[in-house]
């Protein structure tokens, strides 16, 4: 089988796995990275949601042999390393996860961590462009919560956005 060499969480990896594997599964069965969750494997729900190089992807929908040495996915166990320790809140957690816990978002918590990457993903961007997060760009995210918290979500990237 080909080797396939990236960064995750900061770490370079090799693993030892045919190109046409899903991210996801190297993430979680290979390497043990087990907050990106599988909920659909066909890139709607969102539940997967990670960064490759500092944007939103959907590693349940991308073939490990698409990745190059230089790529670097974080989930969201390398997201707090993604700020500076000054930046982390009283749980040393990155701003965007301080603001779930400061707004009770999660219920069952199986999307929360695509959640915030997600919102993570979305800071990122609008700053970009020189703006903040517009209800328009709240309604973008595409990330389905089956407990339905979507308010305390919308409440969370805000507070998060101002932390960040």
């Amino acid at each position: 089988m080909p080797e396939q060499t990236f960064i995750v969480n900061g770490e370079r990896v090799t693993v030892d796995v045919a190109d046409d594997v899903r991210v996801l599964w190297v993430l979680r069965d290979l390497l043990g990275v087990k907050g990106p969750k599988y909920g659909c494997g066909i890139n709607v729900c969102k539940a997967c949601t990670s960064h490759i190089n500092g944007k939103a992807f959907n590693p349940c929908a991308v073939p490990v042999g698409a990745l190059s040495e230089s790529d670097e996915v974080t989930t969201i166990e390398g997201l707090p390393s993604q700020v500076d320790d000054g930046a982390r809140g009283e749980h040393g957690l990155h701003p965007m996860q301080e603001a779930w816990l400061d707004r009770d978002v999660a219920q069952c918590g199986y999307c929360q961590p695509g959640q915030i990457m997600a919102a993570v993903a979305l800071v990122h961007k609008v700053r970009a462009e020189g703006r903040t997060i517009t209800d328009a760009d709240l309604d973008s995210i595409r990330n389905i919560c089956r407990c339905g918290t979507y308010t305390r979500i919308r409440e969370a990237v805000r507070e998060g956005e101002k932390n960040m």
